[in-house]
């Protein structure tokens, strides 16, 4: 249980600092380009990874109890394969999973409450008055810009004609990262993670001929 758990504490880490750190030295809507590919972009939403958010206060709380079930879940899960001794990159897989969404759900029961609101300069920890929003209604803070390739659709493209065309458009921060990372690695070994059982071969007939079926005229 050692191993699963070192990675969840090390995905947690890198994810706060990093969160933590453009939070507190970013204003909302900033950016600083590494590469014309890179883009490290300050953003919150309300919602799901990579930007997806459910709308008005009823969303977020539902959105908040679901992310904690699941959550609660998917460290029941963990501890089920780590005993009965699975595929170690499945338990790693399952382990990236745990962390990514309980990162996020770190931001969205806590931030709103430690930090005040994002604007034209970046927030303060703790700041005196108090932060910007109750428990559960924390915005979670995304960083990771990668617009890959950029273009227009021609104009005789459907619905889309003439319009800007960015891939990969989402921002996104550690935590999603570590979510899609363990999602592939199941999806990309789920042969070697999960192997089939081999099915029991019928008892072959013994030398006296027992075991098979005799008829008579």
């Amino acid at each position: 249980m050692k191993k699963p758990i070192l990675i969840i504490f090390l995905v947690l880490l890198v994810d706060q600092l990093i969160k933590i750190y453009i939070k507190t030295h970013f204003a909302l809507g900033e950016e600083y380009k590494i590469a014309s590919w890179f883009i490290i972009h300050f953003t919150e939403n309300n919602g799901m990874a990579f930007g997806m958010q459910l709308a008005g206060q009823y969303g977020k709380i539902f959105l908040s109890i679901f992310r904690i079930g699941a959550v609660i879940a998917i460290g029941w899960y963990l501890r089920d394969i780590v005993q009965k001794k699975m595929h170690p990159g499945l338990i790693i897989s399952i382990a990236l999973i745990f962390a990514g969404a309980l990162g996020n759900i770190i931001d969205s029961a806590f931030y709103g409450l430690i930090f005040n609101e994002s604007g034209f300069e970046p927030s303060r920890l703790f700041p005196p008055g108090g932060g910007y929003a109750s428990f559960l209604h924390g915005k979670v803070v995304d960083m990771f810009y990668f617009p890959i390739i950029e273009g227009h659709f021609p104009s005789w493209f459907p619905f889309w004609g003439s319009e800007e065309f960015i891939f990969f458009r989402p921002v996104f921060n550690f935590s999603d990262s570590s979510i899609t990372v363990g999602v592939f690695l199941i999806l990309l070994f789920q042969r070697k993670f999960y192997p089939k059982k081999e099915e029991n071969s019928p008892p072959a007939a013994n030398a006296s001929g027992e075991g098979e079926i005799k008829t008579t005229n």
